[in-house]
C-alpha cells in the first residue's frame, strides 16, 4: 500500500507559477513510476507529466514548456513546477503512482492522491 499526499495547490493569476508537492510513503520516486493529472469539472481526467524510474519524462501537449515534473529521492518527494499559468489550467490536480508499470499520461496508475485545487484567474 503507497499512499500519496498532494500539497502547493492555491489561488493565482495568469501569467503566475505554483510548485505542486507529493509526498510518497513506503516507496521512494525513484523506485516507482509517477505521474500528474488534472481534472476539471464536467471533464475527463487527463495526464499532465510522467516520470520514470530513471527520470524520463513525458508531457501533455498544452503544457509542454510550462510545466517541469522533477523528483527529490532524498525526501521521497515528487513536484510539478507550473510557470505562465492560464485560466484554463484550473483544475483539480491528482499524483498518481505504480510500482510495477509506467503508464505514461494514461490514468491507470495503482495509487492516487486526494487532490489538490490550483484556480487561475485573468
Amino acid at each position: 500500500q503507497v499512499q500519496l499526499v498532494e500539497s502547493g495547490g492555491g489561488s493565482v493569476q495568469a501569467g503566475g507559477s505554483l510548485r505542486l508537492s507529493c509526498e510518497a510513503s513506503r516507496y521512494t520516486p525513484s523506485s516507482v513510476y509517477m505521474a500528474w493529472f488534472r481534472q476539471a469539472p464536467g471533464k475527463e481526467r487527463e495526464g499532465v507529466a510522467a516520470i520514470g524510474r530513471g527520470g524520463s519524462t513525458t508531457y501533455a501537449a498544452s503544457v509542454k514548456g510550462r510545466f517541469t515534473i522533477s523528483r527529490d529521492n532524498a525526501q521521497n518527494t515528487l513536484y510539478l513546477q507550473m510557470n505562465s499559468l492560464k485560466p484554463e489550467d484550473t483544475s483539480m490536480y491528482y499524483c498518481a503512482a505504480d510500482p510495477d508499470r509506467w503508464w505514461l499520461l494514461l490514468p491507470h496508475y495503482k495509487y492516487w492522491g486526494q487532490g489538490t485545487q490550483v484556480t487561475v484567474s485573468s
